[in-house]
């Protein structure tokens, strides 16, 4: 039987630098967004606030923002540029950080910040074919 001394001290997951995009520069070389990884207890909270009852008459249904969930997710992980920089924020014209980030970036700039995050946190990139082959068995 193991010890419990592996959970008492688990490996730390470093922040990551990665290059979403050649557009933002400094000294002529790509500047990098840092990212760090999200845990299970800030996805559920995020999963939570998504997550609304609709009634229609008599019947309720659960609706899922999918859209808002993967965009909160991702600023929720950005570590630098300070999302919640007020400057920042002033010059792209938003107030939020999740509005800014959306603002600052192109989709497929957006698409490599969100791949790079669920890496970083432990999600399989195939996890949707996962969930789709769990379902047809």
């Amino acid at each position: 039987m193991s010890s419990l001394k592996a959970f008492l001290n688990p490996i730390k997951i470093d922040n990551k630098e990665v290059i979403v995009s050649e557009r933002f520069q400094e000294d002529g070389k790509p500047a990098p967004f840092i990212i760090r990884p999200v845990t299970q207890e800030e996805n559920e909270e995020l999963l939570r606030k998504h997550r609304k009852t609709v009634k229609k008459g008599k019947e309720e249904r659960e609706v899922f923002d999918q859209i808002g969930y993967s965009h909160e997710l991702a600023a929720c992980a950005v570590v630098f540029p300070d999302l919640n920089d007020t400057e920042l924020q002033r010059a792209y014209g938003v107030l939020g950080a999740t509005k800014l980030l959306k603002k600052m970036l192109l989709i497929g700039e957006f698409a490599t910040l969100a791949e790079e995050i669920r890496n970083l946190s432990g999600l399989d990139e195939d996890i949707n074919e996962d969930i789709e082959e769990a379902k047809n068995e």
